[in-house]
């Protein structure tokens, strides 16, 4: 029998398109810091550096994020999206040395494309996500 990881149950709701759909309409209300997050989680498991172990965690993670069973708790202002919050923090901290100065710059770059701003992201860089 083979074991079950707990990302395995989020990767189904993993995909670009869905990623940034859920960005596009809950973006404002989930802030620059946690958007950053999602973009940094994102952009590190698109290295090719990224071993196959921290991208099924990412998978996970992003997956959670935008899977629908989610989606009622998220419409509770503040409160829907500390669950999220706290599992982006978990998984940058655990996937530090994937996210280097390119990963950080893509995040960087697409946050300005979408008008978010990069006032308040330090405390996400100051997270130990350090090259």
């Amino acid at each position: 029998m083979v074991k079950k990881r707990a990302t395995d149950s989020y990767r189904s709701f993993f995909s670009e398109g869905k990623l940034w759909k859920k960005i596009s309409r809950f973006g404002k209300q989930i802030g620059s810091r946690s958007v950053y997050a999602v973009l940094l989680l994102y952009y590190a498991y698109q290295r090719k550096e990224t071993p196959r172990w921290a991208k099924n965690i990412i998978i996970g993670i992003l997956g959670y994020f935008i899977a629908p069973i989610d989606f009622i708790p998220d419409l509770t202002p503040i409160l829907g999206y500390t669950d999220d919050v706290k599992l982006f923090t978990v998984g940058l901290g655990t996937l530090a040395a994937y996210i280097d100065s390119d990963v950080k710059q893509q995040a960087k770059d697409k946050l300005s494309a979408w008008n978010f701003p990069l006032e308040d992201i330090q405390e996400v860089d100051d997270l130990k996500i350090e090259e």
